[in-house]
Order: structure tokens, then sequence, then C-alpha cells
């Protein structure tokens, strides 16, 4: 009995004797596997699909200067990200002390996530369809914030314009940096796979996914 109930434990469908249903692909995930992958390693004459360049991590990254003097803003800083990347957020000390801050080493200063695999690309596609258009004033994502290494990086003013943020619960309007890192140390390379997935690029017409 005790064997068949080990057995039992290991199987994926607990032993009822029903599949697992299984893990739905992200839609951008499935559009640059079908669409851009190929699209890339024709346009930049590659030889084989491991040379394309791919999305490998999304950082959000919220500084909160305050944070030393009203921990309350940086709870509520952490919360907003949670909600934002469905992803416990981690909270950022400073390495050093300045003075003339009255900044200590290892306070706590902000917050990040790392994004990667599912829960980057179901973040990717919802800053794309739902957080860009609610930019105030908005006339396309800027070109010149690549590092020159492939990777690209854009500051939001206001952590409004990501609809899982509660308006009522902001303790303060702030904003944050999100990086977006690729597989490339093209800078050409990695605007063509990010424009391709959706991302609209200030002075082009964005593709439509």
């Amino acid at each position: 009995m005790a064997d068949k109930e080990a057995k039992r434990k290991k199987q994926p469908d607990g032993g009822n004797g029903k599949s697992a249903e299984p893990v739905p692909v992200p839609r951008l995930r499935e559009r640059y596997v079908n669409v851009v992958r190929p699209k890339l390693i024709k346009d930049f004459q590659l030889r084989n699909m491991h040379q394309a360049p791919t999305l490998t991590k999304i950082v959000l990254n919220v500084g909160m200067g305050e944070a030393p003097k009203n921990a309350k803003l940086l709870d509520a800083a952490v919360a907003e990200l949670k909600a934002i990347t469905g992803q416990q957020p981690v909270v950022t000390r400073a390495r050093k002390a300045i003075s003339n801050f009255s900044l200590r080493a290892g306070m706590a200063i902000g917050t990040s996530v790392t994004l990667r695999q599912v829960k980057m690309w179901e973040f990717l596609d919802r800053f794309i369809s739902l957080a860009v258009p609610r930019i105030r004033d908005f006339r396309g994502l800027p070109t010149r914030s690549f590092d020159g290494r492939g990777n690209y990086s854009v500051g939001i003013k206001e952590q409004m314009v990501f609809p899982e943020v509660d308006y009522d619960k902001i303790e303060k309007i702030h904003g944050m940096d999100i990086t977006f890192v690729t597989s490339t140390v093209r800078d050409d390379m990695a605007k063509a796979l990010l424009r391709e997935l959706g991302m609209p690029f200030h002075g082009e017409t964005p593709v439509v996914i």
C-alpha cells in the first residue's frame, strides 16, 4: 500500500487518471517563435535560429529616496510593484554612506523586480497593450535609450499608467525605470526585436500584434 501511495503522489495528475492542463504559451512568446524570429533571421542573414536575438529578462526598478525617512512609502512601492508584475520585489539598499544625503550603508532606498520566462513575456504584453497607451501625451518611446550592448531602458514618470495599481491606495506618485535585456550585443538587432514584438518607438509605425 505504501508503494502505491508513493507512486500516486509522484504522478502530476495526483493519481486520479486526469492529465494536468497544459500551461498556455504567452501570446508574445508565440509570436516571437512563429513570426519575429524567422523575420530577424532573414533580415540580418543569420545562419540559424540560435543566432537570432531574444528577450532574456526585464528589470523594473523604483528608487525611493525618501524611504529612510518614511518606510510607509517603500512598503507601498513594494506592494505596487508586486501587483504590476505578479512577483515579490526585493528591497534595494545603499552600498555606501553619503553624508550629504544622510545616507548610511545598508539603508533601504528602493525596490526592484527581475522577470524571466513566462512572467517576462506576460509583462511585456501588458506593458505594450495596456500601460503605454495610458502614458500622458504619448508620442512614442525614445529610440536613443539603448546602451550600446543590446539593452533598452525606458523611464516611466507615474506608476498609475499600470492598471493594476489602485489609485485610492497610492501613497505618493513616483516613477520607475524598466530595462529590457536581450541576448544580443547589437543595438540594431535589439531594436528590431522589440519593434517586431510591438514596442511603439517614436517616429515609427507600431507593428500590429
